[in-house]
């Protein structure tokens, strides 16, 4: 008989890049989840973050597509559809000015408690690249599978 020989990466290191790319995702949703409600729930929470380049008399419906899209971001990071990961990074590149107006207007009062301080407020925006690299952990190992 002849050897058998095994072409590709060692067991050990597919099932650690399996948990690596398994887990993320489902953080990401976890996120998603709670964001997405609160946006229904306490949709004046996010108002003071709206950039203020946007008209006023557009923020509260804004507010709410953002939750819908950010729901609908959490379930297809748990299904691990094809449009989850792509979806989820085009949610994050958008909510990104109100993060950032939020950081810009840290310590100003603008914002209530913990949110108007400014290390937190700035220590916020390096995590929404974890979080685009968490999205991308959701991308079908197979390019076929939906």
């Amino acid at each position: 008989m002849s050897p058998t020989i095994r072409v590709g990466r060692p067991r050990l290191y597919s099932q650690a890049m399996g948990r690596t790319r398994r887990t993320p995702p489902f953080l990401l949703a976890a996120g998603f989840t709670a964001s997405g409600i609160t946006h229904f729930v306490r949709p004046q929470y996010f108002e003071p973050i709206m950039p203020r380049v946007l008209p006023e008399s557009s923020h509260r419906g804004l507010i709410y597509a953002s939750g819908a899209a950010e729901l609908v971001c959490a379930w297809g990071l748990v299904r691990r559809t094809r449009w989850a990961s792509a979806a989820s990074i085009a949610v994050l590149a958008a909510v990104f000015p109100a993060n950032l107006q939020m950081a810009v207007d840290a310590g100003s009062g603008r914002h209530p408690g913990a949110l108007d301080r400014t290390d937190l407020a700035w220590g916020r925006l390096p995590l929404q690249l974890l979080m685009v690299w968490a999205a991308r952990q959701a991308r079908p190992l197979d390019p076929t599978a939906d």
